[in-house]
């Protein structure tokens, strides 16, 4: 009978002296440098001028936490929060319900339907700002053309100049552009769904809807937390839809967060105060992306 003989003082030390390996040193050390050299560096970097009247340029002193206490004062600030998040909801909320119904087109079984899949995908490898200027032509030109003929007030006149539908015309550009790409991660979810399922339900007498809402719905929850997660942060940065048309106008009214940082900061001499917005704007993202992330968790384990 072989006996397993136990280990001795020097196989064990040298089982706690196991040595890396150079590949993973390799991989390693060059990511954590550039990790370092390009975000942490630049991050601490600002994270300390917010504390300073920096801006960008010349000389500068320390001045606290005067910087964010005046964020909390400014009026424009404000609009610009008001405006970043009503686009925000709007083009969630539309992103979403018509990449979902879109998905759940090009799921079935119909003809072209490679076809169709790369057509709706399309426009989300355009370039953004391109796709701004053009519509932002139609905004100006052509719409306001047919609502002469149609006799419709509200687009007899370019949108894009109305303080108060002017914010309407970039959230239908974004949502135009951003709904190829949360379509393609719904019909990723709607193909694990095994069609056996759909078979038992149809014994049981369901209908489209009841399928929708008791079977769709609750099996494709991880994919829409992903997609409402990644389309809200996405929203929240809106930024070229805004600088291609309307450069924040008319007025301030569709001035975003990430707009009004770029513009005042490195343009307008308030770059600490910018990047103390940054700082703030950041946190802010941050909290609601873990806070939706919790959520459709929970809902998962339902």
């Amino acid at each position: 009978m072989s006996t397993i003989a136990p280990d001795t003082p020097d196989m064990t030390a040298e089982r706690g002296r196991r040595r890396i390996e150079p590949a993973y040193l390799a991989m390693l050390i060059p990511a954590f440098l550039l990790f370092t050299g390009l975000l942490m560096v630049p991050f601490l970097t600002g994270l300390f001028y917010t504390f300073t009247n920096f801006k960008g340029y010349g000389d500068w002193h320390m001045i606290g936490l005067s910087n964010y206490i005046s964020l909390f004062k400014d009026n424009i600030i404000w609009e610009s929060y008001l405006f970043t998040f009503k686009y925000a909801i709007a083009a969630t909320i539309l992103i979403n319900v018509i990449a979902l119904a879109l998905a759940l087109l090009l799921n079935e079984k119909i003809k072209g339907q490679t076809f169709w899949r790369g057509l709706f995908f399309l426009p989300n490898i355009l370039p953004v700002l391109i796709v701004s200027y053009i519509f932002g032509y139609l905004f100006t030109n052509n719409l306001p053309l047919i609502g002469e003929k149609l006799g419709i007030e509200v687009l007899s006149t370019s949108l894009l100049a109305n303080e108060k539908y002017a914010w309407v015309a970039i959230v239908f550009v974004g949502v135009w552009q951003a709904v190829a790409y949360n379509t393609i991660i719904y019909l990723s979810g709607l193909q694990t769904i095994d069609s056996s399922v759909y078979e038992a339900s149809s014994i049981d007498g369901a209908s489209g809807w009841k399928n929708l809402l008791h079977i769709t719905l609750p099996l494709i929850i991880p994919f829409m937390g992903i997609n409402m997660v990644l389309s809200f942060k996405g929203s929240l940065g809106v930024f070229d839809q805004v600088v291609a048309l309307t450069g924040g106008g008319p007025g301030t009214s569709t001035q975003s967060i990430s707009y009004l940082i770029f513009k005042n900061g490195f343009q307008g001499g308030e770059y600490a105060y910018q990047t103390a917005n940054g700082i703030i704007y950041f946190l802010i993202v941050v909290f609601l992306s873990l806070a939706q992330l919790r959520f459709f968790q929970s809902q998962e384990r339902l």
